[in-house]
């Protein structure tokens, strides 16, 4: 069962004192510290035949939750000088996550191990977290800085949720509309439908993941969709002027 934690800053301390939020980056900071320090204890304590133990990684991942240690791994991996000792894909996984630049900051939140124990701790957290069966980049489809959004079913990116709402059912919502659905306005609300319980809520278009590629789309959501779009279609196929259909 995944819980909250406590909250994920995520850009620098420059940033920080620009929004009047230092408070927000120190909490954040010690936790991040605290966080690559009981990695390393973690991989000290299942370390076997040169390598680590399974589930050697799920612990920390209890403790901190995976947001937090996502961002204090891909930091890490940034930081190391072993690429030649990363597995490919756990170099683009951590490429591919945004990770301030901090200064002497990254630094200490980095994990110090061995690259290929670094490696196989990544590869266990990236492995938890598929588990979850959760919608990502993979099941979208089209181009999300081209598309317009308008009643087409989005998928929320697992950093705008709480963990304890990363489940498919809080993922998938319907774009009634709003200036955020177009992908050059100025604006970037969204109102939009949670297919899961029904919530109806605004988002900004960048909380969006991009459009889910109807193949994913499960039958559940099939179904409250169908809902939603019926009294649009009826009004659609309506009859026209003079009672002709």
């Amino acid at each position: 069962m995944l819980k909250d934690h406590p909250y994920l800053y995520p850009y620098s301390k420059e940033d920080a004192r620009r929004s009047k939020e230092l408070d927000r980056w120190q909490e954040s900071f010690a936790h991040n510290v605290q966080c690559a320090r009981d990695i390393e204890s973690a991989i000290r304590g299942n370390y076997e035949n040169d390598t680590i133990r399974e589930g050697c990684a799920q612990s920390v991942l209890n403790q901190y939750g995976f947001k937090r240690v996502n961002f204090v791994l891909a930091n890490s991996v940034k930081q190391t000088g072993g690429a030649d000792r990363i597995a490919i894909d756990n170099l683009r996984w951590a490429q591919a996550m945004y990770i301030p630049g901090d200064g002497k900051h990254n630094r200490y939140y980095t994990v110090d191990t061995a690259a290929p124990l670094l490696d196989a701790f990544v590869r266990q957290a990236r492995e938890a977290y598929q588990a979850l069966g959760l919608f990502g980049p993979e099941h979208c489809a089209g181009d999300r800085s081209r598309q317009d959004f308008t009643g087409k079913v989005l998928v929320l990116s697992p950093n705008t949720l709480r963990e304890t709402c990363w489940k498919q059912h809080d993922q998938l919502w319907y774009a009634h509309d709003g200036f955020g659905c177009r992908p050059n306005a100025i604006g970037r609300s969204i109102r939009s439908t949670c297919l899961g319980d029904g919530e109806m809520t605004r988002w900004n278009r960048s909380d969006f993941t991009g459009v889910l590629d109807e193949q994913y789309l499960p039958d559940w959501a099939r179904e409250k969709l169908e809902e939603l779009r019926g009294p649009m279609q009826e009004q659609n196929s309506g009859p026209t002027m003079g009672g002709m259909a």
